[in-house]
């Protein structure tokens, strides 16, 4: 059997196609919901004869650093990044969307570099180039009418529909489409669609928006598995509404707080990305970065807010979970389910809001939805039987390699 070893763990080489899809936001919420509706047949079968079980999100609960964790099989501390925003040490705030920022290959790089077909498509531009690092063939949905790969000049010409734009419900459906048809179009082998969580962001288990998208959802899963291809679903993270009984965000401003207080400290929102639509850069954890006798304030300050759960310091933070202890705060906050984190209000345009303000971030959201397409193997069960994470997703959807 050949096998693939990267980051401390051996993978099988699969003989049929396989697949992962990280389904972004996708709380567990909306398939329990969906299942009882018996909205997603396709979904119900591939659940009835592989399996479903709620595994665990990195923390924070953020898009990049779970991405990066999937299609790693490691946790932040191992792969750099430990949000979609930091930091750096010349006192800039930058985006972690550069490979330069990883510290370890992915899964696909060693899987390409030993001659299996791999591929990856995004549905944000955003993880484009981190997921394309190790020269991984990657496109994205949102710009596909301007990406060639492997001998197509233009990959959205192989999808026969135009290309929706990013906060279009559909979007997400987009990149499978487009991972269906590179995928049978390069004869790829090992295959990750990574998905966009508008639709999260926008309406809860149950509303209109979401039924539409996982309806549709359903359908191309359908399609997959009708093609042959074993799959693995997982989510990067969960979602809760950040809004009170009348709808309007509920947000603690810590920035604000920090400044009422006299304290010197900076805060950063790791959320941060370009899609403001989503989420107008409010979550459920952020960095705080402070020193002297500021850093003792901001504690003191932070921790008596409305809403905060928990004030880490940076040492128990990169230990307790698992992140690189450079690229976070001095201090690492995160809030309760119901409460999102900002800096000050004049800071964030929430006009831009797609409807009340749901978000993730922190504990609350790291629950996160695992479904096979096959029975895993005793490995695999133990690892879902001791509560696996979506790091797991490879091992778990290509199996033993013993």
């Amino acid at each position: 059997m050949s096998t693939v070893e990267v980051n401390g763990r051996t993978y099988r080489v699969p003989n049929e196609r396989a697949a992962v899809f990280c389904l972004d936001g996708c709380d567990p919420a909306y398939f329990d919901d969906a299942f009882e509706r018996r909205l997603v047949p396709r979904i119900a079968e591939l659940v009835e004869n592989g399996a479903y079980a709620v595994g665990r999100s990195q923390l924070p609960s953020f898009t990049n650093p779970n991405n990066l964790s999937i299609v790693t099989g490691a946790p932040p501390a191992v792969h750099g990044l430990p949000g979609n925003h930091y930091l750096a040490a010349d006192g800039s705030e930058v985006q972690l969307v550069d490979p330069s920022f990883l510290r370890c290959p992915s899964i696909h790089s060693a899987f390409q570099a030993t001659g299996v077909s791999v591929l990856a498509v995004t549905t944000k531009d955003k993880l484009r180039r981190l997921l394309a690092a190790g020269d991984v063939p990657c496109v994205s949905a949102e710009h596909a009418d301007e990406q060639g790969i492997n001998g197509v000049p233009r990959v959205s010409d192989l999808v026969a529909r135009p290309k929706p734009g990013i906060y279009d419900w559909d979007c997400s459906h987009y990149a499978l489409e487009l991972g269906l048809a590179l995928g049978e179009r390069l004869g790829t082998q090992l295959l990750y669609v990574s998905l966009t969580d508008f639709v999260q962001h926008a309406d809860a288990p149950g509303g209109e928006l979401s039924d539409r998208y996982l309806v549709r959802l359903d359908e191309l899963v359908g399609r997959y598995l009708d093609a042959g291809w074993r799959l693995a679903l997982v989510a990067d993270h969960g979602m809760n509404a950040k809004a009170g009984p009348d709808g309007s965000p509920n947000v603690a401003y810590l920035g604000d707080a920090l400044d009422r207080a006299g304290v010197e400290a900076h805060v950063i929102l790791p959320i941060t990305d370009p899609y403001v639509v989503h989420h107008a850069a409010l979550g459920s954890g952020c960095w705080v970065h402070a020193s002297g006798n500021d850093l003792e304030a901001a504690h003191e300050v932070i921790v008596a807010q409305p809403g905060v759960e928990e004030v880490l310091t940076r040492e128990e933070a990169s230990t307790q979970l698992s992140l690189p202890a450079d690229r976070i705060g001095d201090l690492v906050v995160l809030a309760d389910a119901a409460t999102a984190l900002g800096r000050r209000r004049h800071e964030h345009d929430l006009s831009a809001l797609h409807g009340p303000l749901r978000s993730h971030g922190g504990r609350h959201e790291q629950a996160v939805p695992i479904l096979l397409s096959e029975p895993p193997d005793e490995r695999g069960r133990a690892l879902l039987d001791a509560g696996a994470t979506n790091a797991d997703a490879h091992e778990l959807l290509l199996g033993d390699a013993a």
